[in-house]
């Protein structure tokens, strides 16, 4: 693309017109996430999304991977790549244990990318943005995207929770651009800072919808014949309300539960023993790939009963395979949704026992929300947009004088 730059020039006063030719490619560093390709959580993909659709741009985009187990457990394994679709991958050291390997290899790859030869450092999440300031020191700009409100989340306590909000205060001083993916995070920060922030919400991509085969071999699952929770197992998610409300209604058709644990397996114990006397209750780990895919093609419906969220991808995704969605009514859900969703009251067990009933003597209503879900997500948040306006954020400042 050719584009003009025009400037003043300030010691005559002269209106300068200065010829750019092609578009200027730009040296990207990437940080704040666990490590891609990788589907660990929201941010992996997000980060996934941006960094290989820049490479294909012609950027040269470097992303740093934190060293350490994978968050569901040794089990499932980490692959270490050098190049990931034309993406640099650099590992960068972490002390492995909870609360203490995002810190830390936010720091290292912040130090990193402080003295690397880059146009722009871009943090994702509040609490590796407790770096941003050392690329900031040597002269970079810095991009930050809040992925949600981090210290809300019920799984942190005390140092953690005043970490994340350090962070969040570092992104707002130091930060020269700051992504939120929710109007509701929008207007927190310009209530409680009064710092103006961009929204660009996340993408997806249209799917590829699979027949049950590997679901129907490991866990009996058929068409129509379940319904999918599928993400983190963390409190703030809400299963524990959807088991409990789910016990309440009368249904052949399963639940099944699909993600791992998140830092600690003391929640997921605590998950699996509320749900240990429904044989519907169907827990499958940590799933990717083909499972995946499988899963969201062939769901009844597909549920998410959050108390907090920043943007969830799972949401996208769910809607991008055609699913009727049952979610709470907290903001960052119903932005997405709009009305093209069922929603129940967060927190509310009884609201939720009485649609989830509602949903499953109703096929009819599911399949009218699952006539429009697709296009409807699809049309609303795309990927390539989402790279645009945020490269919009990354231009270097060219101004000169003549």
């Amino acid at each position: 693309m050719l584009y003009w730059n025009e400037r003043i020039c300030i010691s005559c006063q002269v209106r300068i017109v200065k010829y750019i030719g092609e578009e200027k490619k730009l040296n990207i560093a990437m940080l704040g996430h666990k490590r891609i390709p990788s589907r660990e959580g929201g941010v992996e993909v997000v980060v996934d999304e941006l960094s290989t659709r820049m490479a294909a741009k012609g950027h040269k985009v470097i992303v740093y991977n934190r060293m350490g187990d994978h968050i569901s457990g040794k089990e499932y394994g980490t692959v270490y790549l050098k190049e990931y679709k034309d993406v640099q991958l650099k590992k960068v050291l972490a002390i492995n244990k909870k609360g203490l390997a995002a810190m830390t290899s936010s720091f290292f790859a912040a130090v990193c990318a402080a003295f690397g030869k880059y146009d722009v450092v871009h943090f994702h999440a509040e609490g590796p943005c407790a770096m941003i300031w050392i690329p900031k020191l040597f002269g970079k700009k810095v991009i930050a995207t809040i992925h949600g409100l981090d210290w809300q989340r019920a799984k942190w306590g005390g140092f953690a929770t005043r970490y994340l909000k350090f962070g969040e205060k570092m992104a707002v001083k130091y930060a020269d651009e700051i992504i939120v993916l929710s109007k509701n995070v929008q207007k927190y920060f310009s209530d409680k800072y009064g710092r103006q922030t961009v929204y660009i919400p996340n993408g997806i991509s249209v799917p590829k919808i699979e027949p049950a085969q590997l679901i129907t071999e490991k866990w009996g699952l058929e068409k129509n014949s379940y319904i999918l929770f599928l993400g983190r197992i963390v409190p703030e998610k809400g299963i524990l309300y959807l088991i409990d409300a789910f016990k309440n209604v009368s249904t052949n058709k399963k639940l099944v539960i699909a993600g791992g644990a998140s830092d600690t397996n003391e929640f997921m114990d605590e998950v699996k023993e509320r749900a240990k006397d429904d044989d519907r209750i169907v827990f499958t780990g940590f799933v990717q790939g083909q499972v995946l895919e499988e899963l969201y093609s062939n769901a009844y419906i597909y549920t998410l009963p959050s108390d907090l969220e920043g943007m969830p991808i799972s949401l996208l995704e769910a809607m991008s395979y055609g699913n009727c969605c049952l979610v709470s009514d907290i903001p960052e859900c119903t932005e997405v949704v709009k009305d093209k969703a069922v929603v129940f009251k967060h927190s509310d067990i009884a609201d939720l026992t009485d649609k989830l009933q509602m949903i499953c003597k109703n096929p009819d209503m599911v399949q009218k929300y699952r006539r429009n879900a697709n296009r409807y997500i699809c049309s609303r948040f795309n990927w390539d947009d989402v790279v645009d306006r945020t490269m919009e954020l990354y231009k270097v400042d060219e101004s000169f004088v003549s």
